[in-house]
This record gives structure tokens, sequence and C-alpha cells, in this order.
């Protein structure tokens, strides 16, 4: 068992349930995910497949991985490190807080099935809370913060309309915190953290913070759902 499975078992073994410090700990229900609306502003769909990379932070890399490896039009989706100093960062580095790296997802996805704006609208309304800064439910620290990092002048354009039309919208009860950032270099988190989610089902941390997640993808997005999973390497 993980040590973040450790500490969710031991808060529910005295009651406390999915609720820890900050609130409830399942951030995939920031607000009704269907709520959240389709974006404004967006590219089309390519008339050509292809390929293309999206990089999100929302908190534990686990979790927004596994919601993306569920996703329509997804390739692949790998855990690692950005947004920080540090040349080749590992686990440990990042989580001191003070290499400036978040863990996120690099995501490789056909622009021809999802669009960009599909996905972010993925990341606001299942895979993450963006109203809660530097942190994510029990992961505190700004190794957890809520970061998009775009790849090109479309997708910054595209991921900045959207944060301003969710906020003038007021989907969620509390402003959204989300950074806006150009993708520098991408560190491949270790081979253990690669399927985590899927490997490790019955985990604690994996049970109470981020099958709900996915489970909500499923249930709230099923048009964008599908059941074979994307590679993670």
């Amino acid at each position: 068992m993980t040590t973040k499975a450790m500490a969710a078992a031991a808060l529910a073994a005295v009651g406390l349930g999915v609720y820890l410090i900050g609130g409830p700990s399942n951030s995939a229900l920031a607000a009704s995910p269907s709520s959240v609306p389709v974006p404004a502003y967006d590219n089309p769909l390519s008339a050509r497949p292809g390929e293309e990379v999206a990089v999100f932070a929302g908190g534990c890399f686990w979790g927004i991985q596994a919601v993306y490896q569920h996703v329509v039009g997804v390739k692949s989706a790998v855990s690692g490190y950005t947004g920080g100093r540090q040349a080749s960062p590992t686990y440990r580095d990042v989580t001191t807080g003070r290499t400036g790296h978040a863990e996120s997802v690099r995501i490789v996805y056909d622009p021809s099935k999802v669009t960009y704006g599909t996905l972010l609208r993925v990341l606001f309304a299942v895979a993450h809370d963006p109203t809660q800064l530097d942190r994510q439910g029990p992961d505190v620290g700004s190794h957890y913060r809520s970061h998009i990092f775009y790849t090109n002048e479309s997708q910054k354009k595209i991921a900045a309309a959207y944060i301003d039309q969710l906020g003038k919208a007021k989907v969620f009860s509390r402003p959204i915190v989300t950074k806006l950032s150009s993708l520098g270099r991408f560190t491949v988190a270790e081979d253990y953290h690669q399927n985590y989610a899927n490997k490790h089902p019955n985990d604690m941390y994996i049970r109470l913070h981020d099958a709900p997640k996915v489970a909500a993808l499923k249930t709230e997005f099923s048009q964008l759902y599908k059941e074979e999973l994307s590679a993670w390497q």
C-alpha cells in the first residue's frame, strides 16, 4: 500500500470518510460535470488524422492519466514532471516542492477525433478541481497545482478563452486558480507511476480520489468515453 493509500485508509478508519483538510477530497466533483459547458472558442475537428500534444497538471498525475486513458481520440497519456527548474527531476525531488515542477500528464491525441477544447472540458469537469490553489484534496504543495501547459499559440488562446468563459459563467463556487504557461521540458515519471490507477484499482487512494473521476467521465460524457486504455508509455 502506498503512503497516500495508507493516509486515506487511516482517515476512513476514524470516520472522516473522504473528507480531508479543506473539504471533500473528491476533486472530480468540484461542480456538476454536466454544468461545465462546451468551450465557446475551439478549433474544429481536423479533416485528417494526426497527432498533437496537450499537457495538463491537476494534482496527483495518477488520476489525470487514468481519466485521459479513457478519452476517445487520445493515443497516449504519460505521467511526468514539467514547469520546473531542475533538468532531470525525480519523484523525490519534485515532492519536496522546491524544484518548481508540477506533476503533469502529456497527452498525445488525434485532432480528427477530439479537439483541444474538449480535452480542456474534461480537465475542468471531471479530472480535477480548478479552484484549489497548490493542492488537490489530500495532496498539498505547488507540485499539485492546477496548470495548463500550452504547446502553441492556438492552444494558448483556446485555454485562456475557456478559463474566462467558465469564470464569467460562475460554473464553480470559487475562483479558478488554473495557471497557463508555455510548455518547457517534460520529464517522464518513473515506471511505477505509469498506469498506476489501472494497475492498483484496490489502492485506497485510487478508490477514494481517482476512480470517481473515471466513473464521472463514463457517466456524464459517455460519448467521449472508451473502455480500452490508451498507451501510457
